[in-house]
């Protein structure tokens, strides 16, 4: 089951995420299935949330690539190592396109039941992401 776990969030990562197939999400989703992010203001909660979460990172950068670095799956659980990148062609929290191609890893918890998603735990190099665009000074080396 295991392995079967680990399949089903890089299809999701892959597939959904960085290609863009929204049509997945009722498929790999539960209707109940709850995200949290610390980045975020709110609770991401059913397909319908995921769809518009998803919206806004696929409008926001073009070409968006994640790399699966690592995966670990015990139990009902699979934490994922990964890497996405992209170029900055709308608008994202407000900060205006840049045209930057950006880099930020992270590492996301999903926990499955019944072959479905029905928790994720999002954590992002948010601060990175926004040092790349601008919004915040890049940090410098001493």
């Amino acid at each position: 089951m295991s392995e079967q776990n680990k399949a089903m969030v890089r299809r999701y990562l892959e597939e959904v995420f960085a290609d863009g197939n929204l049509d997945a999400i009722p498929e790999l989703f539960a209707a109940d299935y709850v995200e949290r992010d610390p980045a975020s203001a709110a609770e991401i909660r059913g397909h319908a949330g995921v769809r518009q979460d998803l919206s806004v990172y696929q409008t926001a950068f073009s070409d968006i690539q994640i790399t699966v670095e690592d995966q670990i799956a015990e139990g009902d659980c699979v934490a994922t190592r990964a890497t996405l990148s992209g170029t900055h062609v709308e608008e994202l929290s407000g900060i205006p396109p840049t045209g930057n191609r950006v880099t930020v890893t992270g590492i996301v918890i999903h926990r499955m039941t019944d072959g479905r998603l029905v928790e994720g735990w999002w954590n992002w190099d948010t601060f990175g992401l926004l040092a790349q665009l601008g919004a915040i000074p890049a940090e410098q080396p001493a």
